[in-house]
């Protein structure tokens, strides 16, 4: 029986993070109404002239610098002719004869567990295009502009990955390099990052490639994975009864787990490329590839070894925090001024997280402050709040970034501290819970807690469990 391999490259479509687009001064904020962010550049009126926006090439320079790319010194802008609604001027500006970026690649794991180095054959800057809206009601399509010339770059990977999971693994260091970088969310819910999957079969031992398809504009990890396992199943069995791969571009349906395809697949010369005359080209000064390269952040690699060394807290814990350069921001500022990197880590991974997954939010959305969790933190470590008032307290930071000591005393949440109080609510729990205060003298511990809670109870929550389990414990001897 024959065996089979996957070839499989990428090209990945990164929204960049500019306030505005890349040839005109429109706003690129997601969400707003249709076409309510759109002008004559951006929309392909005619007489109308671009402007390159100098963010996208120095964002573009950054990701290709931290992807060990040859920065093109000079550069130009080409026309890519296709017609789509969706295309207002008929063709998109984009970079085919010299691209900004070159001859780069980023490590992965490998399959065999090894770390597998997977080729980036060039970067290149281009313009978005609009986004068609289908109508099923009215059977009819409508075009929302707002998304036409917002700012990609498109990083194009050679053939070097043969599964899914290398794929799945290169675009997360993709993901992470970049946000390091702050040049993109890279939020796939939100399309500011989409990849299409170049993929094809062929006989194990073989040297020359199979016929590709081209799957496009996959939006989750998850989608991604299940598109390759699909089209690699389907090639695979077209070939094993004799039939041929046809090249072509496909749409990979996730809910029926099926692909389709859309048309032929394109080559350059379909798309009748040539210089865009109302862009000049560009020459990229040294000094600026320099100023780019000194100011590239330390990315996760670097600091999980840093972690590793200076805070002393777990693995696990490093995996979770550098998973996110927010999340590994507020760790770092919040551990400086608090000067417990545990406790902090705790705060992040546990309630931090278990919101944000609660009401389907991203780290970037975090709103509360190092200063205020430092603050919380050290409430909680000086028992001026016990626990369970800490989280309460969390909550409401997590939303309006309040300052917790000021909320905490507004609110008269901190530790009841009068021993004599603590002591007549005590007397009272176990006068009022004889069965209970049996049970434990008959060596039934759970009744411990019982009695705690009705001190609690008492105290309205904000006492010290520590000291009510002690008090009790002496009273009962």
């Amino acid at each position: 029986m024959r065996e089979y391999e996957l070839v499989i490259g990428l090209e990945v479509h990164v929204e960049l993070a500019t306030k505005t687009k890349i040839f005109c001064g429109c706003s690129t904020a997601f969400g707003a109404k249709p076409n309510a962010h759109t002008c004559p550049v951006c929309t392909g009126m005619p007489g109308s002239l671009p402007v390159l926006n100098k963010q996208v090439l120095e964002y573009a320079i950054a990701v290709g610098l931290a992807t060990n790319c040859d920065i093109t010194r000079y550069s130009k802008f080409d026309r890519k002719n296709y017609f789509y609604p969706d295309n207002p001027q008929n063709y998109q500006i984009s970079q085919l004869y010299l691209p900004i970026c070159r001859n780069g690649y980023v490590e992965i794991p490998g399959e065999d567990g090894e770390t597998k180095r997977v080729g980036i054959h060039e970067i290149h800057m281009e313009e978005d295009a609009g986004k068609l809206v289908h109508d099923e009601w009215e059977d009819a399509s409508l075009v929302d502009y707002n998304r036409s010339g917002v700012p990609l770059i498109e990083i194009v990977s050679e053939p070097d990955m043969r599964s899914a999971k290398e794929v799945i693994a290169y675009l997360e260091k993709l993901r992470l390099l970049i946000q390091y970088l702050g040049a993109s969310d890279c939020k796939l819910q939100e399309g500011s990052m989409r990849a299409d999957v170049n993929l094809s079969v062929r006989e194990k031992g073989a040297q020359t490639f199979g016929t590709r398809t081209e799957m496009k504009n996959l939006n989750s990890f998850r989608a991604i994975e299940h598109a390759i396992q699909g089209e690699s199943e389907r090639q695979i069995d077209l070939l094993a009864q004799g039939g041929k791969v046809v090249q072509e571009t496909r749409r990979w349906d996730d809910d029926r787990m099926e692909s389709y395809a859309m048309r032929s697949k394109e080559d350059a010369q379909d798309y009748r490329y040539f210089p865009d005359p109302d862009l000049p080209p560009l020459t990229v000064p040294q000094e600026m590839i320099d100023r780019i390269r000194a100011a590239q952040p330390e990315f996760r690699e670097e600091r999980r070894e840093r972690y590793r060394r200076e805070y002393g807290i777990p693995d696990y814990d490093i995996e979770i925090l550098t998973d996110n350069r927010k999340l590994a921001d507020l760790f770092e500022e919040t551990t400086k001024l608090c000067g417990e990197p545990k406790k902090v880590s705790n705060w992040l991974m546990g309630e931090t997280q278990r919101l944000l997954k609660e009401k389907g939010m991203d780290p970037e959305d975090l709103v509360f402050s190092p200063q205020h969790l430092a603050a919380l933190i050290g409430l909680t470590e000086s028992r001026q709040i016990n626990s369970s008032v800490a989280k309460e307290v969390f909550e409401v930071m997590f939303a309006e970034d309040v300052d917790p000591e000021r909320y905490v005393e507004e609110k008269g949440l901190k530790t009841v501290q009068d021993d004599g109080a603590l002591a007549q609510a005590v007397e009272a729990a176990i006068a009022a819970n004889p069965q209970s205060v049996a049970d434990y003298k008959a060596g039934k511990v759970k009744a411990l807690g019982f009695l705690t809670g009705q001190v609690m109870k008492a105290t309205k929550g904000k006492a010290d469990p520590a000291a009510i389990n002690a008090m009790l414990r002496e009273a009962l001897q």
